[in-house]
């Protein structure tokens, strides 16, 4: 069995920009302005106010260009990013970007826009905006979309803020949200940040809503349920309709969580299924970068009779002209500085457009397939089991347990995934959700070829084996990569997470 691609990730002895600095280096020299400017605009610094005025220069790193850019190189060369290698991190939807997309984002013309232009200026950029709307709405079976929310926590948040809305406009004060035990952690979380008290509905057997269960939770209670479909388990409810009829019934809305919904592109729609409100993952879905804290984009696609709850501005168009709608006055307000990401909706609207409905149903189909072909590899392989209808097949993603192979050998889900590593593949997620003993939540997305998914499977049959054979080689794992094992504690504490550059500078005048 082949071990490995000879990946040795580099480990430089990198200072810092600021230990670097040398005083008086000088990397861009800005020109002066021109007579003409000068004439027409005046005295510059005479029109900053004084209050806004530095009495001295911010006390940057004084680099030459080159330094700059050796600097950050070697930087990179430290790092993992998708453009290095597989990144099956389940849930995140991690899959390569087209470069494309990348450089019209990039044009002047979208990324030089200002949120404050008038909007006659602004025209093309509210038309893309109008037009991503449409899309997103057919893609959803909605009827109405906000571009807004910056992040798929920051739409569920927006979602649940419209159900309150929505439920205090008709004199119901409901105070319980439903989410299933396998729900991303964000879901309960933004439950919470709106005011509800969560209250968990348990999985079956097969890994998905108890039915039972679910009859007995809700209630006059009831504000809503937040579903992801398929599920974290990679296991489409298949009872969805059943569901929004429970829900119906007793007053409340039904959510949906469009992390996953990179399976289901142009198969299947959340409005059809039965549910109310949606949020789509740009970042996911449409070959938008994610990681890293962003760039993110978490648009929220409601019902009609949502409509009017949307956050503002709206985007408006009267046949000739688009215009920013600030007149719906029972929305939930500004739930962004101002009208949402917009690089991101230009790689979103380009991915669209490139793609066409054909192309979005068989990246979908291509993200099945790659999943439960990846999967099938791992079958059989001792120390993973499939947990939750292990005939059934998995969507875009699955969740394998190893918890065999920390009862037989003492390495967990966390050192499979460090040891991964070692062979130049990111770890799958590990430890979510709960309801499986020693997660390893696998997504290896549309964008990987055969392969890289038969390395994928190489690896991890190897390092399950290594666990057997030689338990220590994966328990201190990694070895190959630029920083081998670290403290988690410190790794992730705020106070520890990363130094603070300001440090080196404060004892200075």
């Amino acid at each position: 069995m082949r071990t490995g691609r000879g990946f040795r990730q580099a480990r430089w002895d990198e200072p810092l920009s600021i230990e670097m600095s040398r005083r008086g280096r000088v990397g861009h020299a800005v020109p002066e302005a021109e007579e003409g400017v000068k004439e027409a605009v005046g005295d510059v610094a005479g029109l900053i106010p004084s209050s806004l005025a530095r009495e001295r220069p911010p006390r940057l790193p004084e680099l030459s260009e080159g330094e700059v850019v050796r600097h950050f190189t070697r930087l990179s060369q430290m790092n993992y990013a998708v453009d290095i290698g597989t990144y099956p991190l389940g849930s995140c939807t991690m899959k390569y970007s087209p470069r494309l997309n990348e450089s019209l984002a990039a044009l002047d013309e979208a990324a030089l826009l200002h949120p404050y232009q008038e909007e006659e200026t602004i025209q093309g950029a509210l038309a893309l905006m109008y037009g991503l709307e449409r899309w997103i709405a057919s893609l959803t079976g909605m009827d109405a979309v906000s571009l807004q929310p910056a992040a798929g926590a920051h739409g569920e948040f927006t979602g649940i803020l419209v159900i309150r809305a929505f439920q205090r406009l008709r004199g119901e004060e409901r105070d319980e949200v439903l989410i299933p035990d396998s729900a991303h952690g964000t879901n309960p979380a933004s439950a919470a940040m709106g005011g509800y008290r969560v209250v968990v509905v348990p999985s079956n057997r097969n890994g998905c809503v108890d039915i039972e269960a679910l009859k007995t939770a809700v209630s006059r209670s009831t504000a809503g349920l937040m579903l992801t479909n398929p599920n974290t388990l990679g296991l489409f409810e298949r009872d969805v309709r059943e569901i929004a009829g429970i829900v119906h019934d007793a007053g409340g809305l039904l959510y949906y969580d469009g992390a996953n919904m990179n399976a289901i592109l142009c198969r299947a729609r959340p409005g059809d299924m039965g549910f109310d409100i949606a949020h789509i993952n740009l970042h996911k879905t449409f070959s938008v970068p994610h990681g890293g804290g962003g760039p993110g984009s978490g648009p929220v696609a409601v019902k009609k009779g949502l409509e009017e709850f949307l956050p503002v501005p709206r985007i408006g168009f009267n046949g000739e002209r688009y215009s920013l709608d600030y007149d719906h006055p029972r929305s939930v307000g500004r739930v962004s500085a101002f009208y949402g990401n917009f690089p991101a909706m230009v790689r979103a609207y380009a991915y669209i457009l490139s793609m066409g409905s054909e192309g979005l149903k068989e990246a979908s189909e291509t993200a099945v397939l790659n999943a439960n072909y990846v999967l099938s590899g791992l079958k059989g392989q001792r120390g993973y089991e499939l947990q939750h209808a292990p005939e059934t097949p998995r969507k875009h993603e699955f969740v394998l347990s190893a918890g065999p192979l920390e009862r037989e050998t003492g390495v967990r889900a966390v050192n499979v995934g460090k040891r991964m590593l070692d062979h130049g593949v990111h770890a799958p997620s590990v430890y979510f959700p709960l309801v499986v003993e020693e997660a390893l939540m696998v997504e290896p997305t549309e964008t990987e070829a055969v392969e890289a998914l038969d390395y994928l499977v190489e690896v991890m049959r190897n390092v399950a084996e290594d666990a057997y054979t030689n338990p220590e080689k994966v328990l201190s794992a990694p070895v190959n990569t630029s920083v081998t094992r670290l403290d988690e504690v410190k790794a992730s504490h705020p106070k520890t997470l990363c130094l603070n550059w300001k440090s080196f500078v404060r004892d200075e005048p």
